[in-house]
């Protein structure tokens, strides 16, 4: 095990003042206020007089340079060593390498100061990759033989992320306590990855830090959940708690805001429609997921879900074509990480996965919104590295006090999980329970049924529908038979015009009772 020596006092950058990471910021010039640059710190993330990004005061430039250096170093290394089982003293090794800016006999010169360059469970973390299917050169091109890209629209986290040239991998910084919290997961982490590959928890690729300036700056490596490629049409952060889950007003000017669990409860009050095996496999997922980071004791974490409206897209003049070769100009020939996508993460079986061409492409999750477009939905669990430690049961009991306890974010992990899997199962995912097309002329309708507004008594439901002119008529028809229960929620959608219209009587009717008789 090694272990850094004295600090070095390199990757100096300029004191600064920061908008949100994800936030393209203004340069400022050297006469701003220091009123102007407390408001603009975020956490440890600031901005130069030039305008360039800082992290702990180390420019992103530099940060950026210090990161690659010591990855090609790192990895290439770790080449030379055998391949072996992983040891459970594996998880607790750190390796230690001083990068002085005229460079030695083991590292290259270059332009960015003096650096160490620490890298955490090294044996470890190549087991993890390759169960993903990452070869290292492939790992050590995508993270650096191109300048890593910023990311511009970041939370208020204050954290820097960086993504990879070819789309594949997410850089984060992470605060102390969060990588030490990684670090005790590893072993657990490890065990649940030999068990189950399919899972939308964070993969972690790698954990390092940048020590340098006095200062040391944590970053893991992590996959890339939403493909920069694919345009998102709606972007949401769910937790399952309803106090204070609204996008701010400062967070709806941007061009593809992050909303939350009220505004996607207003904006999608019929949530997002899911085939009976898709429906199935994200249930089963998330629920193996919680329980998993409820045996940690993890709370406050969220589901990331990107959509993309692949008929508004359409409308917009963006082919699924387009998307699929920008993807391609991308990403480069190297073999891509297993399990990645959304899609892979949920699927037991990749054979049907690959029957689908748009999932082949995109890795989306196919669904439907209430209107009957077609959806691809990119989901993830995100900030796993929250654990409910005592500040974490103060702030619970505090809010409380003062608010609903259910409501709150922060909770016991146990009602965490149960809650956050409850919101996600019956409020984000809907299941589609029937889905017929029907070809009208040169129209082509989609005809959606999905059980989950079905009457509570299934006694009620009609057996047959009466003559009427409109799906909506038939659905009026529905409710009123079903005595004040909720009816049958039935789309009727174009693909030509995109709007409701009546369908064929004769066929709705038919293709409508066989619904009802496999419900029955």
């Amino acid at each position: 095990m090694a272990t850094a020596a004295e600090e070095p006092p390199g990757l100096q950058g300029h004191t600064g003042n920061s908008t949100g990471t994800r936030k393209n910021a203004s340069p400022e010039g050297p006469t701003t206020s220091m009123t102007q640059a407390m408001k603009k710190t975020i956490g440890h993330r600031g901005i130069d007089p030039t305008g360039e990004t800082t992290y702990k005061k180390t420019t992103s430039s530099a940060l950026k340079g210090a990161i690659q250096l010591g990855i090609t170093h790192t990895v290439g290394s770790l080449s030379q060593k055998p391949e072996r089982d992983v040891l459970l003293q594996d998880f607790e090794v750190v390796e230690s390498i001083f990068f002085p800016n005229e460079g030695s006999n083991l590292t290259p010169a270059h332009h960015y100061g003096d650096f160490r360059f620490k890298t955490y469970a090294p044996i470890a973390f190549r087991y993890f990759r390759e169960m993903f299917g990452i070869r290292p050169d492939d790992y050590m091109y995508s993270l650096c033989s191109e300048p890593l890209i910023e990311l511009s629209n970041s939370g208020a986290s204050g954290s820097l992320f960086y993504v990879s040239n070819d789309d594949e991998y997410i850089i984060k910084t992470v605060q102390h306590k969060e990588a030490e919290f990684l670090q005790k997961l590893l072993p657990g982490y490890f065990m649940n990855l030999n068990q189950n590959k399919r899972t939308l928890l964070p993969k972690f690729y790698g954990l390092y830090c940048v020590q340098a300036g006095g200062k040391n700056i944590r970053i893991a490596v992590m996959n890339n959940l939403l493909p920069s490629a694919v345009r998102m049409h709606l972007k949401y952060d769910l937790k399952g708690s309803t106090y204070k889950r609204r996008a701010s007003a400062k967070e709806r000017e941007k061009a593809v805001p992050t909303y939350k669990d009220l505004d996607f409860m207003q904006d999608m009050p019929d949530g997002l429609l899911l085939e009976g095996d898709k429906y199935s496999a994200v249930c089963k997922t998330l629920q193996r997921d919680c329980l998993l980071l409820q045996s940690f004791k993890i709370m406050d974490y969220s589901l990331l879900v990107g959509i993309h409206n692949v008929d508004q897209a359409c409308r917009e003049q963006v082919s699924e074509e387009a998307v699929a070769g920008a993807m391609d100009q991308r990403r480069p020939q190297a073999q891509k990480s297993l399990y990645n996508t959304a899609i892979e993460a949920i699927q037991a079986d990749a054979g049907n996965m690959r029957s689908l061409d748009t999932e082949d492409k995109t890795g989306g999750i196919p669904a439907r919104n209430s209107k009957g477009e077609r959806l691809l939905v990119y989901i993830g669990i995100i900030d796993i590295l929250q654990a409910y430690r005592l500040v974490k049961k103060l702030e619970h009991s505090w809010k409380a006090f003062v608010h609903d306890g259910d409501t709150v974010s922060v909770h016991r992990p146990g009602f965490y999980a149960e809650r956050f899997h409850r919101f996600m199962c019956n409020t984000v995912f809907k299941k589609i329970t029937c889905m017929y097309t029907v070809s009208v002329e040169k129209y082509e309708y989609i005809i959606l049924v999905s059980l989950h507004l079905l009457p509570s008594r299934p006694d009620l439901l009609p057996k047959t529908l009466p003559h009427s002119n409109t799906v909506d008529n038939a659905a009026e028809t529905a409710d009123s038979s079903a005595l004040g229960n909720p009816g049958i929620p039935l789309s009727s959608y174009s693909q030509d015009t995109g709007r409701s219209v009546g369908v064929d009587n004769m066929l709705k009717r038919q293709h409508m009772n066989e619904c009802l008789q496999e419900l029955n």
